[in-house]
């Protein structure tokens, strides 16, 4: 009798199947040690900072118009997310959705609290890692200098937002983040998982909502790049209204909607 080799199944997962490895993801990231969650985490800094100066070049005397120009731009920025979901890494906003996991009771208050500072931090020390290569590297000085305007301008237009705005584009901007990486555990492969959340990714930086870590990296370049708006005050008066958006718009809107719909215990 001949062996029969079975059938590749390449169809996406289904949703009921996608929150049940997400929850799973969600306890084994909340179990990480101390060591692992920061490096990881600075790693995630790194990967979306990348992004960010792919975006700020692309951006730069694009000439496409509004719309285009935007699209494009939010397309050069997916290059963070897909560094982070297909290297592995730990970010902030895409962490949201261990939510999933504490309202099944599998994580505690205290390891979600845990996973989400240690995060942070190092999402904030990878940031500031690639401002200050991308700083010293003379990238900001491309095209005459043109790219160091552009840096200032990202920067001063994300520091003249209100903090309604910045928290209303940032609960915007993580529920689309959030809804990539949702999709991309739909993904049996690497290609379904970058064809997965290059559209939402894209979205949201074409949109003009407001990512916490993405600012981590933004802001500070565009001080380095000379902008007199980017002080300490400012900073923080922008990465706290996106961070409490980034936290409502991935939690609520997305983990705890799926949650309701697929894990809720009846």
């Amino acid at each position: 009798m001949k062996n029969v080799i079975p059938p590749v199944n390449n169809d996406a997962y289904a949703p009921d199947i996608m929150a049940m490895r997400v929850e799973n993801v969600g306890v084994a990231k909340a179990g990480l040690g101390f060591i692992q969650t920061f490096m990881l985490a600075v790693l995630a800094g790194s990967f979306i900072a990348l992004g960010a100066a792919f975006y700020t070049v692309v951006m730069t005397e694009s000439g496409l118009g509004f719309g285009p120009a935007r699209m494009l731009g939010g397309l050069a920025f997916s290059l963070g997310l897909i560094l982070v979901i297909v290297g592995g890494a730990e970010l902030f906003t895409g962490n949201n959705l261990i939510v999933m996991a504490w309202a099944d009771g599998k994580v505690s208050h205290r390891q979600l609290l845990r996973n989400w500072g240690i995060v942070y931090i190092g999402n904030f020390v990878g940031s500031l890692f690639i401002v200050f290569l991308v700083a010293l590297s003379g990238t900001l000085d491309f095209q005459d200098g043109a790219v160091g305007t552009t840096a200032m301008s990202i920067a001063n237009s994300k520091i003249a937002l209100t903090f309604e705005e910045a928290f209303f584009r940032g609960i915007l901007c993580n529920i689309l983040v959030c809804l990539a990486v949702w999709l991309c555990f739909s993904a049996r492969s690497v290609i379904g998982k970058i064809a997965a959340l290059l559209f939402p990714i894209s979205a949201f930086v074409a949109l003009g909502f407001e990512h916490s870590v993405a600012n981590m990296y933004l802001l500070p370049l565009g001080y380095f790049a000379g902008s007199d708006s980017v002080t300490i005050t400012g900073f923080f008066l922008n990465l706290i209204p996106v961070t409490l958006g980034n936290i409502l718009g991935g939690s609520g809107f997305v983990a705890l909607t799926y949650w309701l719909v697929y894990l809720r215990r009846k």
